[in-house]
């Protein structure tokens, strides 16, 4: 049994994507972050840096105390090497499969949300902000249309992984991030299977049945984008 720590955001997507794909039993805790229940004590002993996506797997293949695990990366990659599923074997497939992982880790997903932040949020209209990141998503969306435009199905090859399920939520938001789809052919037709696999449309209707409200809101906007270092005190 895996307790998920989840809110349906583009991190927390990725862990039911996998949850689903894999068939895993797993007991679902919401984590109202636009009401700051991030920030709950309980919660912050598994997630201390106060972000969903969060996990405790109560039988790991040790057999030891239940394992907790925080980021959607690490979660994915903690999951896919314990069921040995969504991540590729064979040395090279599998740096390959990593390489995107931590691209989206480390690229698309801060770039797209400081897009979405200044586009969308930001108290003032700032465009040097704005440009900068529009145009870092279209770069990096380009990136990854051109990996796509051997003709392969998924980002690595013919098997789908981790790290599909790591980029397919931070593009499902592409018109918030100004981007348009048409414009990388071979991205789009990646998008296009990934989202009618069965398990996409099951780990999406979960977040519907979550919450359908928007996650940024007047209220919470506070909560959300007002931390600093006294926040972790």
């Amino acid at each position: 049994m895996i307790d998920l720590y989840y809110w349906p955001t583009p991190n927390g997507h990725k862990v039911t994507l996998f949850l689903h794909e894999a068939k895993i039993e797993y007991q679902m805790h919401p984590v109202n972050i636009s009401a700051g229940a991030q920030f709950a004590p309980d919660f912050l002993k598994i997630a201390p840096n106060n972000r969903i996506p969060a996990i405790v797997d109560r039988a790991p293949v040790d057999a030891g105390a239940p394992i907790s695990v925080f980021e959607s990366g690490a979660i994915l990659l903690y999951l896919a090497d314990k069921t040995g599923q969504f991540v590729p074997q064979a040395p090279r497939a599998r740096a390959q499969c990593l390489e995107w992982l931590f691209w989206q880790m480390g690229g698309l997903g801060p770039m797209a949300g400081q897009n979405h932040h200044f586009v969308q949020y930001a108290p003032e209209r700032i465009a040097y902000a704005m440009d900068r990141y529009v145009n870092e998503t279209a770069r990096l969306y380009g990136v990854l249309n051109k990996h796509l435009s051997d003709g392969r199905d998924y980002i690595v090859g013919d098997q789908y992984t981790i790290s599909d399920m790591a980029i397919y939520p931070w593009i499902v938001p592409h018109k918030r991030q100004q981007q348009v789809l048409s414009d990388f052919p071979a991205l789009e037709s990646w998008f296009e299977r990934v989202a009618v696999r069965p398990a996409t449309q099951a780990a999406y209707a979960v977040g519907q049945s979550v919450s359908s409200n928007p996650v940024v809101n007047e209220a919470s906007k506070a909560i959300l984008f007002g931390q600093n270092a006294r926040t972790v005190k």
